[in-house]
């Protein structure tokens, strides 16, 4: 089968799967209701609110309980979201009012005192889901007000939750949950305390239809000074990308004019002078380049993660990511990454083919490790963190194994599929100039044409792109705003690919100018390294703009993003590597080399 039609054929087969799979976890709660019919309460998780990835079952807090604690079943995409739903201990009819209702009177013992009071102390916050509405409050307060010594704060924990139910007939529309000020519970000493946990309930009638009972949630994202912000940002990024990029356009297409004039008036008239600059280089610039399987499986994982990439933003704007869709987007990425790496498969192996490997198999294990390896030593050691937590993020046992199943049964086998696909494509590598025998010698080079500082310089402008957009999603993944303007995200994400391709064809001629015939690594290194800058300002963002604080919630932060920073780093190196692939082609290509 020709390359051309396999990577379209199963990217076109895994986005069909990707839409079939993900519209099942996609369809929300559509339920009609009786009048007195309980609607289902469940409890979610509990935790501090300026640490996102530390969170705990709401029971593990001594909260009154349903005997015996119903567990939710919950999707694959809920459980790696951390989500444990249980039954609350509240119980809601639909269109019944309660006023002050008991839910249950618990004694609270020193140590049940001491844990909530430590869990006010750190700003924890609850969360439920309501017919799939989410609902979040603070369990208690902490009274400051003239009292300088920590030691004089007052800890109070709420004990009455008003619910204020807005619906639509039978349909329920909106809740908003409020803790009742005046009812609290002074827990500031360690002692035996009887709690009477109290609830009261609101129904209201309302006009909005049910289909936009979801707008709520996404409306803080989409406020007339929030979108002004995005885009500027994206204003911002398009002239100064613009500027930047045309400035360096025209000077290289100034300089490969003229590059090519001077070549043609040589070959006319024969001249014997010695060769200078890129075409000096042209019996070795498509020299074979060391550890060529290594740059095939980063080739390969890239063009998957390209792939991955593509697919969640089309998932993203036909709307499949609406506000708490609770682990769409973790069902989203497990599925399509399963998928994709068959695109790996492929592209590593032809791609090592075309550059006479013969160990096939081996270049094939190495892409299929390149990526997961990493990512599955990283989630070894936080999992192991989160156990010790007794966090939600630690994956059950039967979550682990079936995760271990789609790998063994759906990735490993589309990527081998994949791979002899690839090495019986039978493709060429296609360059335009014979290679010489023996490598030239490169010329000394001044230091600030080494492989880092070209690095440093090739990921700045394309990390100038996108840093103010960078800001809103990491509020949004490592904290509690709402993102969901993602078509401004795609807009951003079609810039960095342009201009990371421009930056790193501009590197690459220079390289070549100066008689460096080294480029095919370093056009991966320059256009990946924007991944790099990324993780640089997530310590900026760590210390400056979020107050996250603690072992388990930094080992999450720093972890994860490093795996995420990798994979930018892989597909942004593969989008550099394939546009100077073809520009060097074109300018080789466009001269007689002997």
């Amino acid at each position: 089968m020709e390359r051309r039609t396999v990577v379209p054929a199963l990217a076109t087969v895994s986005l069909l799967l990707c839409f079939g799979i993900i519209g099942v976890v996609a369809d929300a709660s559509n339920h009609r209701y009786k009048p007195e019919e309980t609607v289902p309460l469940y409890a979610n998780k509990v935790g501090p609110f300026h640490n996102p990835s530390e969170t705990y079952r709401y029971f593990d807090l001594p909260f009154c309980s349903p005997a015996p604690v119903k567990d939710k079943l919950e999707a694959l995409g809920e459980v790696l979201n951390g989500d444990r739903l249980v039954d609350a201990p509240y119980k809601l009819d639909f269109r019944v009012d309660y006023d002050s209702k008991s839910a249950c009177k618990k004694q609270l013992t020193k140590e049940e005192v001491a844990k909530f009071r430590s869990a006010v102390e750190k700003d924890y916050y609850f969360q439920m889901y309501f017919d799939d509405l989410p609902i979040w409050g603070f369990i208690g307060k902490v009274e400051k007000e003239g009292k300088s010594d920590p030691s004089e704060y007052k800890y109070f924990l709420y004990r009455h939750i008003l619910f204020e139910v807005l619906h639509n007939n039978d349909r329920v529309i909106e809740i908003n949950v409020h803790t009742d000020v005046n009812s609290m519970v002074d827990i500031t000493e360690d002692k035996d305390i009887e709690v009477d946990f109290m609830y009261s309930v609101k129904w209201k009638e309302t006009e909005t239809p049910f289909e936009k009972r979801m707008e709520k949630y996404s409306q803080s994202s989409s406020l007339p000074h929030h979108l002004e912000i995005h885009w500027f940002s994206i204003i911002n990024s398009c002239v100064t990308v613009l500027l930047l990029t045309g400035f360096l356009a025209t000077i290289l297409m100034r300089v490969l004019k003229n590059d090519f004039v001077k070549y043609a008036h040589d070959e006319e008239t024969g001249d014997d002078q010695e060769e200078t600059g890129w075409k000096y280089v042209h019996g070795d610039v498509f020299r074979f380049p060391m550890y060529k399987s290594f740059l095939a499986a980063c080739l390969g994982s890239g063009t998957q993660l390209f792939a991955l990439t593509t697919f969640v933003f089309i998932l993203a704007l036909v709307g499949v990511f609406y506000p708490y869709n609770r682990g769409a987007l973790f069902t989203a990425l497990v599925v399509i990454y399963a998928l994709t790496s068959g695109i790996a498969g492929y592209v590593a192996t032809s791609f090592y083919c075309q550059l006479e490997g013969t160990n096939w198999v081996r270049n094939l294990l190495l892409t299929g490790f390149l990526f997961c390896g990493p990512l599955f030593l990283t989630f070894s050691f936080l999992n192991t963190v989160a156990i010790a937590y007794n966090a939600t993020a630690a994956l059950p046992f039967g979550t682990i194994v079936v995760i271990f199943l789609i790998w063994a049964l759906v990735t490993s086998p589309l990527l081998v599929l994949g791979g002899i696909a690839g090495k019986n494509s039978k493709a060429e590598f296609q360059a335009p100039c014979r290679t010489t025998k023996y490598p030239r010698e490169i010329p000394q080079l001044p230091w600030y044409r080494g492989a880092l500082p070209q690095m440093a310089m090739a990921g700045f402008l394309p990390f100038s792109a996108i840093y103010i957009e960078l800001y809103y999603i990491f509020a949004s993944v490592w904290g509690h705003r709402i993102y969901t303007i993602y078509s401004i995200l795609f807009v951003v994400f079609i810039i960095l690919l342009i201009v990371t391709a421009f930056i790193t064809v501009a590197m690459t001629y220079f390289q070549l100018a100066a008689e460096d015939h080294e480029w095919w690594w370093r056009a991966f290194l320059c256009g990946g390294s924007t991944g790099l800058f990324i993780y640089a300002y997530c310590f900026y963002y760590y210390h400056a703009r979020s107050d996250m604080s603690g072992f388990m919630q930094t080992s999450f932060f720093f972890g994860y993003m490093a795996c995420i920073c990798y994979g930018f780093f892989l597909m942004l190196g593969t989008i550099g590597f394939r546009a100077s692939l073809l520009f060097v082609r074109h300018i080789y290509r466009s001269i007689k080399c002997e």
